[in-house]
């Protein structure tokens, strides 16, 4: 048997309603891993956006990049196709191929899809907060019963 040092603290005993407490607060942390990376994910170029010819080697490259500016790329995409000719047929991406599109559709197109990642971030970041409130509540039950016994930072 060993003696507890200054600051220490006891081994509380774990009832099961405790052990359901880590569990939800386990369950929940995996969770917001998941939902951390896709929001990650969704923030990056998937080239699904329009190119103009300017972007043409950069799409052929970025097929392999990360999801994680997406919106940032819209928005850099845009101001770009400001510089464009109205009468000049700009290269689209949809899918796997590139579509010669008049500037006024590719502006409608991107400001659509500008509209629909803000909302999808919206929605994971709504997530996220909502969980990460779940947990600051377990936290405060779990520290409360095991103080230092119990490690839940991430």
């Amino acid at each position: 048997m060993q003696m507890l040092k200054e600051g220490e603290e006891a081994d509380a005993e774990v009832t099961w309603e405790d052990q359901q407490n880590i569990n939800s607060f386990s369950k929940l942390n995996a969770r917001l891993d998941q939902i951390e990376e896709i929001y990650q994910e969704k923030k990056v170029p998937t080239l699904t956006a329009a190119w103009s010819r300017r972007f043409e080697d950069i799409a052929k490259t970025a097929r392999f990049v990360p999801k994680q500016k997406e919106k940032e790329y819209l928005e850099d995409l845009e101001s770009e196709l400001e510089l464009a000719d109205e009468d000049e047929l700009i290269k689209y991406r949809i899918g796997d191929a590139f579509v010669s599109l008049p500037l006024e559709e590719c502006n409608e197109r991107i400001a659509s899809e500008s509209a629909e990642i803000s909302g999808e971030l919206d929605k994971l970041s709504a997530k996220m907060e909502g969980i990460g409130k779940e947990m600051a509540k377990l936290k405060a039950i779990l520290y409360g019963k095991f103080g230092k016994s119990i490690n839940l930072e991430r």
